[in-house]
């Protein structure tokens, strides 16, 4: 994979890949905004998935679960600026504004497509990644330049960036019923359940009656398994949407747990459609 990041700050950064495609599961530390210059991007959470591509503008809220595949397309490489939102500099911009009120939201990606003041924002850094030293002061004003825009296109926004609270305990059964596909350490898995490492272990194994890691690689089978017989995708779809790294890893692991090849199982549909 050729992959280049150019930093502005720590916060703001040119991301280019050329390959085929990158995946990633992912737990955001900070709100992310980001601009595609070109490319496309597939978002797969628990209850949506997301496609953007050229010109589209993008946040995705903070401690939010995610399996990401980047695509160059259309002979252009993946690239995007993006921009961390982080709670420090948000707890500093709310700390100056009087009577923001919130309310309960849900942690949606919000989407911007096209947006003519987000995007005059953000092309604006394009020329300062071409300079090795970028006053912090002139980063930080076009930080909260963005940040202003986005309270001005949508009101609600507020919820979500003005919202600093860390994940409280929560039910482990029903938060990993819902996220399981994402294939990130149980150290991320017990800071987002509101646990310690060892807390998530012992809550886990009298929900599960099992070790996390071997539920985790039932379901994420399990889904597969549905994928291909219910939805007829594509083994390589199938296995980055279900929480596997690459597809020779995966193929052993299916074929072991239900005695068959995902290409012998496909192969039976095909069959069957003559």
């Amino acid at each position: 994979m050729q992959y280049e990041a150019k930093y502005i700050t720590d916060d703001i950064k040119l991301s280019c890949y050329e390959d085929k495609f990158f995946k990633s599961d992912i737990l955001f530390e900070h709100h992310m905004l980001i601009w595609f210059i070109s490319g496309e991007t597939k978002i797969v959470q628990a209850n949506a998935t997301y496609i953007f591509k050229e010109g589209d503008i993008f946040l995705i809220p903070r401690n939010q679960l995610a399996t990401i595949i980047n695509y160059p397309k259309d002979g252009k490489p993946h690239k995007t600026v993006v921009m961390h939102l982080s709670t420090a500099r948000l707890r500093n911009f709310y700390a100056d504004l009087d009577g923001v009120t919130k309310t309960s939201a849900s942690p949606k990606i919000y989407h911007f497509s096209n947006h003519p003041l987000l995007e005059s924002c953000l092309s604006s850094l394009i020329p300062y990644f071409d300079i090795k030293e970028l006053p912090e002061h002139i980063a930080s004003l076009k930080i909260t330049e963005a940040i202003s825009i986005l309270r001005a296109i949508d009101k609600s926004i507020d919820n979500i960036l003005a919202n600093f609270e860390e994940p409280g305990k929560i039910d482990l059964a029903g938060y990993m019923e819902k996220n399981f596909m994402f294939n990130l350490p149980l150290e991320k898995f017990s800071y987002l359940t509101g646990r310690s490492l060892t807390t998530f272990k012992r809550d886990f194994s009298k929900a599960f009656n099992t070790t996390p890691q071997r539920w985790l690689t039932q379901k994420r089978l399990e889904l597969a398994h549905y994928q291909f017989t219910e939805k007829h995708k594509r083994p390589i779809d199938v296995c980055y949407e279900t929480g596997f790294e690459n597809l020779s890893h995966f193929s052993y692991a299916f074929k072991k747990h239900f005695g068959y090849a995902p290409t012998e199982l496909l192969s039976q549909f095909d069959t069957n459609a003559y």
